[in-house]
């Protein structure tokens, strides 16, 4: 980020998965290197099965199991990034799609973090689906965290 743009909200998916984890700490090093406040934001929807009559919400699983999922994915979040940034770090669960969440937020942030891929998607996929959504349509500028570098053997 250049010197010109002042970041006071930086703004991180997280669904849990090690990509995100890895998107949570480096936005926790980029708000506290700012003095920034940190929100870990987390959408969720139900999961769906495909039925002969169509796409209905999987047996077995309520929106108060899902929350509660979800809370604690967040809760998680939190506790990592309050070892990196200190006590300037929030949570926010909503039952939404996780891109579209992150895009409507992306307004009222300097800097959106996600990583390059999380849970859902095809193995091997560099970039998911929510990562692309949100790059293509964020209202500020946003940061793919890339997953470690492997090592070449020579």
């Amino acid at each position: 980020m250049d010197d010109a743009h002042e970041i006071r909200r930086v703004i991180v998916g997280t669904d849990g998965s090690p990509a995100s984890d890895r998107a949570v700490r480096w936005a926790a090093h980029e708000a506290r290197a700012h003095g920034a406040l940190l929100e870990i934001l987390h959408g969720w929807t139900m999961p769906l099965m495909i039925d002969p009559g169509g796409m209905v919400p999987m047996v077995g699983v309520s929106p108060d199991d899902m929350q509660r999922q979800a809370e604690r994915v967040v809760s998680g979040a939190i506790t990592s990034a309050k070892a990196i940034a200190g006590d300037y770090v929030m949570g926010k669960v909503e039952q939404r799609l996780p891109a579209g969440f992150l895009v409507e937020e992306s307004q009222r942030a300097d800097v959106v973090v996600v990583g390059s891929r999380g849970h859902g998607g095809f193995v091997g996929l560099v970039l998911g689906s929510v990562a692309q959504q949100v790059a293509t349509h964020s209202h500020c500028p946003v940061v793919v965290v890339p997953p470690p570098r492997t090592r070449r053997a020579d």
